[in-house]
């Protein structure tokens, strides 16, 4: 079976998801694009949109005709070859609109696992479930007849245990898209000691067709990315526990987050990255990944106080932050989440005290967008920038170097422990997932 015959007809699970909707949007574009193609006219081609909410399944169809429309507009030099044949196309938004008929004339929105039972391809992203993605999984290798593959987005359950548990050994392997996975250019690609060469030679051909940065993992609860994350947060939360000894909790936490984001000059800083994450969801990809990983506690009882005071924080439906560790008012924050009052209390009222703390920048500090989208001149810019930290000693710039140390000491570890299979592949998580300026295992902060 080649690349199209497979494409040919493709299932996704828990599609309604943030996740799985990005999922379900790029293969839909992917697929359309494969059935425009003129030895392709005539042949059918059918995406299962599969959730259990048929309000869900409503609003990703809104999502994808939308979406799809703006992916559209542009291509448009790219779609006119497309339908250089149709003589009664004559405008853009002619074969954009034409363009977006075809794209969701190929998606089937359902409830019904069924569906996915004449699919040649099934991605899944529901939640980090292992005896839920083994059942579906089950279900689906004991009735389809085609000897599926399963793509399977968990980012920190291990592929050989759902490999094992649903029987479908050689033919699952780990696609972890990062989010949101319509604009996220990196994947982890994870296989086991039985995953099929074609299997991961199509992963490969799919990933580059979709402009994806692929990175491999080797199959370790939590991978690469959150194998380093889960470990960042916990250092972040570790050193607000110590920070509290000398000053309000509150106070430690905006410090850190401070740090971690200036400092280290950092897209955002931990705490709103967990926040963005979800405080629920990072919990819980460290109860997953806990058991798999000998010698260490993936464990924090901070966010299990936060859980059980039911400040969750995430997203909102339209992607706005949902209020975690901090609160946030059109995207900047306004206050810190104190969990003995049970109360926001607001920043003003402790920044210049903390800010008179942690001691001034480095005058060459630059903000992490300068750093980041500058096309020349950025390592420079942080070989000077941490050239001046390393020569200061306030709390502001030790707290840095011990962050940054320990992030180092992570990465390392994760190469060590065969996680990943080199220094570069940790960097290019972090650099591309993360989007951070540098990679953790960096020569930096002395």
């Amino acid at each position: 079976m080649n690349y199209e015959e497979r494409l040919s007809n493709v299932s996704v699970l828990g599609a309604a998801g943030k996740m799985g909707s990005g999922i379900l949007l790029l293969t839909a574009v992917e697929m359309a694009d494969l059935s425009l193609k003129p030895e392709n006219r005539g042949k059918q081609f059918v995406l299962n949109a599969i959730d259990v909410s048929p309000a869900g399944l409503e609003g990703l169809m809104r999502y994808l005709r939308v979406q799809v429309r703006k992916l559209a507009e542009k291509k448009t030099v790219f779609l006119r070859k497309l339908y250089a044949d149709r003589e009664d196309l004559v405008e853009n938004g002619e074969i954009i609109d034409e363009y977006v008929f075809d794209v969701m004339n190929i998606v089937r929105p359902v409830t019904t696992l069924e569906s996915a039972f004449d699919s040649q391809l099934i991605f899944e992203a529901v939640i980090e479930n292992q005896e839920l993605k083994i059942r579906m999984f089950s279900r689906i290798a004991q009735n389809n007849p085609h000897q599926p593959w399963f793509f399977t987005n968990t980012s920190s359950i291990p592929i050989h245990l759902l490999e094992e548990g649903a029987g479908i050994e050689g033919r699952i392997i780990g696609f972890h898209f990062y989010n949101p996975p319509a604009v996220q250019r990196l994947v982890e690609l994870i296989t086991t000691g039985r995953t099929g060469a074609e299997l991961v030679d199509f992963a490969h051909h799919y990933a580059k067709n979709l402009k994806k940065v692929v990175v491999p993992s080797n199959d370790v609860a939590g991978f690469i990315g959150n194998g380093h994350f889960m470990r960042d947060s916990l250092h972040a939360i570790r050193e607000v526990e110590r920070l509290s000894k000398e000053m309000k909790p509150v106070e430690a936490l905006y410090v850190v987050n401070k740090v971690s984001q200036d400092f280290l000059v950092r897209p955002m800083g931990i705490f709103q990255l967990i926040d963005y994450v979800g405080v629920d969801v990072v919990q819980f990809i460290m109860k997953v990944m806990n058991p798999h990983i000998p010698g260490e506690e993936l464990h924090s009882d901070l966010l299990d106080r936060m859980i059980g005071l039911g400040v969750k924080g995430g997203q909102y439906p339209d992607g706005s932050q949902k209020d975690g560790f901090l609160k946030y008012e059109k995207g900047k924050i306004v206050a810190v989440y104190d969990t003995d009052k049970k109360d926001y209390i607001p920043v003003d009222t402790f920044r210049s005290k903390v800010d008179q703390y942690l001691g001034p920048l480095p005058e060459s500090f630059k903000p992490w967008k300068t750093v980041n989208f500058s096309r020349d001149g950025k390592d420079q810019m942080l070989e000077a920038y941490f050239g001046d930290l390393n020569g200061m000693d306030t709390p502001g710039a030790i707290l840095a170097r011990r962050y940054n140390a320990r992030s180092n000491e992570i990465g390392k570890k994760l190469v060590e422990d065969r996680v990943a299979r080199s220094a570069e592949d940790v960097n290019t998580v972090m650099l591309t997932g993360f989007y951070h300026a540098y990679g953790p295992i960096n020569e930096y902060l002395k």
